[in-house]
């Protein structure tokens, strides 16, 4: 790409979300950075981490968020470890496995529930009828779990009785459409895509013990030791911009469109999977104890993290907005 396209697309891009009021700056990891600014990782196009992009609406004066676009959780995770970036909103395994190694990261806020799909061909009907049956699923995600518990209940041996396919999530929907495999269970936007063109849900994932939770909002320790303030600030943005848009489904639709170019109709559907929260409840907590009793069951964490350090709801309760 030559430099006047590129600056070209880089005012087209900026325009658009100037027009729906997104103003947060966007970057790539290792991309330049204004190092003022508060960086926080995300994934590209899933509707259930999307709240970053509403941030810079509810930001201080003199702040300025960042969001720096991610393809996976583990990534953002080893980020926010490492210090390249301030906050992620990421798959709360990610966080298990980093609390469980050792790794410097905090869950501070929920972010989203659901945003998962088990789809597959028309002819399967059943969990049953996966038996022999191409699946593709994320390693090391929600989705890995809720795939391997469903697959489980109904007497399915994930390791004989299927055949599973690591993709990433970009990769899902082209997988389906291109005969690779037959079902799957990923995150939004792919279920919604490949629905439109003859997929049909299964069953529903969310009937296990870990529930629909999947989409946390972390930082690190040293973050939170440093600079509270700034750690307080974030997580009251970050649950203004969740509020806003449980508020406004349009906005939340609109930006989706507008920000990654995807088709509304997939989004209407996507965004209907999707349940956004940011209290860390007693419940909540619970749901996410059993998921990492279920990652450490299914071999995921070398040992059981200590509950006690992986989570810190004190910016939730300070701040007069949660439990």
């Amino acid at each position: 790409m030559n430099r006047t396209l590129g600056r070209v697309l880089s005012a087209l891009f900026a325009a658009l979300l100037i027009a729906t009021g997104l103003t947060a700056c966007v970057s790539t990891p290792g991309g330049d950075s204004d190092p003022a600014s508060v960086r926080i990782g995300t994934l590209r196009g899933q509707p259930h981490l999307y709240a970053p992009y509403f941030m810079q609406r509810f930001a201080p004066a003199g702040t300025t968020y960042e969001i720096v676009l991610f393809e996976n959780s583990p990534d953002i995770k080893n980020a926010i470890a490492s210090g390249a970036i301030d906050f992620g909103v990421l798959g709360a395994p990610s966080m298990l496995a980093g609390s469980a190694a050792g790794q410097d990261v905090k869950i501070v806020a929920s972010a989203a529930d659901g945003g998962s799909a088990l789809v597959g061909k028309p002819e399967i009907t059943t969990v049953n009828g996966l038996r022999g049956k191409k699946i593709g699923f994320p390693q090391g995600s929600s989705q890995e779990i809720l795939l391997r518990l469903t697959l489980t209940a109904h007497g399915l041996d994930p390791a004989t009785d299927v055949q599973l396919v690591n993709l990433s999530y970009s990769d899902m929907a082209n997988a389906y459409k291109s005969g690779r495999i037959d079902a799957f269970l990923s995150a939004e936007t792919a279920p919604s895509i490949v629905m439109q063109v003859g997929a049909h849900p299964i069953a529903s994932p969310y009937d296990t013990a870990i529930g629909a939770v999947n989409i946390v909002f972390g930082t690190r320790g040293a973050l939170i030791d440093r600079d509270r303030d700034r750690v307080q600030q974030a997580v009251r943005s970050f649950v203004q911009a969740i509020e806003y848009m449980k508020g406004d489904h349009t906005a939340w639709v609109d930006g989706l469109v507008t920000t990654f170019g995807l088709d509304r109709a997939i989004v209407d559907t996507a965004t209907k999977n999707v349940w956004l929260r940011w209290e860390l409840d007693d419940e909540y907590r619970g749901r996410v104890v059993a998921l990492a009793e279920q990652m450490r069951a299914f071999d995921q964490l070398s040992k059981a993290p200590d509950m006690a350090k992986v989570f810190d709801t004190g910016f939730l309760t300070s701040a007069g907005i949660g439990r």
